[in-house]
């Protein structure tokens, strides 16, 4: 009767030394996810089954380990991707990658944000071409384009065209004789993402060159967004029934004009123009009466 009293003491004794140190060993993995780099933590959070990709929302707002912040919209029949410092809402195609990854590539194939089945995020920038780990931060609302009215469009049609004459050196003028109440929107994002592709490309070797070209930026509607170089105009087809998706990126107009590819994402800063008045023309017809 002893013996199995004594026995039953040891087991027990055993067992509290094993459930202490588990819980010991617990706390010490919590204490470091709190001082370990985020990639590290999203590790041991996916260890854990924490933090997988399901379960974050369906628009969400990551930090980026380097510094910065970008929207991830996944409720549009395309996902979207929008710096909260930058310009361009930039449409991905999602492809499969290896070990089970999703790689989102904007419209010239290059990979622009790498999602884990873990659900790791991986965003790439010029600042970062070999990418960036990104940690979700919480919900954010979606992106979307508002409607503007003919008076809401000229006024952005003419600061396109001043901040556009400014990185060329000489006059660029924007027209728009298609808009109407569906499109106006879209060609008001375009003529944005037309500028910062015009200010990225003037900071790349030979862009400069490429820039006096252009003498005018022109918008038709069209089933599907293209761009085009031809006599001095920069032709830009837009897409209205495809949302943001239905006009180029900023890095497939920089192809258009001539300039090389870099990485996916460029965050590019334009100032006023002091030249003569730019010019800007818009058909106020077709629902723009």
């Amino acid at each position: 009767m002893a013996a199995a009293s004594t026995a039953l003491k040891r087991q027990a004794l055993t067992l509290a030394a094993l459930a202490a140190a588990s819980i010991a060993g617990f706390a010490a993995s919590s204490a470091y996810c709190g001082i370990a780099p985020n990639w590290l933590r999203n590790a041991i959070r996916a260890e854990r089954g924490e933090d997988r990709q399901a379960a974050a929302p369906v628009v969400a707002r990551y930090g980026i380990d380097e510094g910065g912040v970008f929207i991830f919209d996944r409720s549009a029949r395309r996902p979207l991707l929008k710096l909260e410092d930058g310009a361009e809402v930039w449409v991905l195609y999602p492809s499969r990658g290896p070990r089970g990854d999703v790689i989102y590539k904007n419209d010239m194939g290059e990979p622009v944000l790498r999602a884990t089945k873990l659900g790791g995020m991986t965003v790439f920038t010029s600042r970062r071409p070999g990418g960036s780990a990104a940690t979700l931060l919480g919900p954010s609302a979606p992106l979307r384009i508002a409607p503007l009215g003919p008076v809401g469009l000229y006024e952005r049609l003419f600061q396109a065209s001043v901040r556009s004459s400014r990185v060329a050196q000489h006059l660029v003028g924007f027209d728009a004789l298609d808009a109407n109440v569906g499109s106006d929107g879209l060609i008001a994002d375009a003529a944005l993402v037309a500028v910062g592709a015009m200010v990225s490309l003037a900071a790349r070797p030979g862009g400069r060159s490429a820039l006096a070209r252009v003498g005018k930026v022109a918008f038709v509607e069209g089933g599907k967004p293209e761009v085009s170089m031809r006599a001095g105009v920069l032709m830009i087809t837009v897409a209205p029934s495809r949302g943001l998706a239905g006009r180029p990126s900023s890095e497939r107009i920089m192809s258009a004009l001539g300039g090389p590819s870099e990485a996916a994402i460029p965050v590019t800063r334009v100032r006023g123009f002091a030249g003569r008045p730019p010019g800007v023309r818009i058909m106020r017809a077709s629902g723009h009466r």
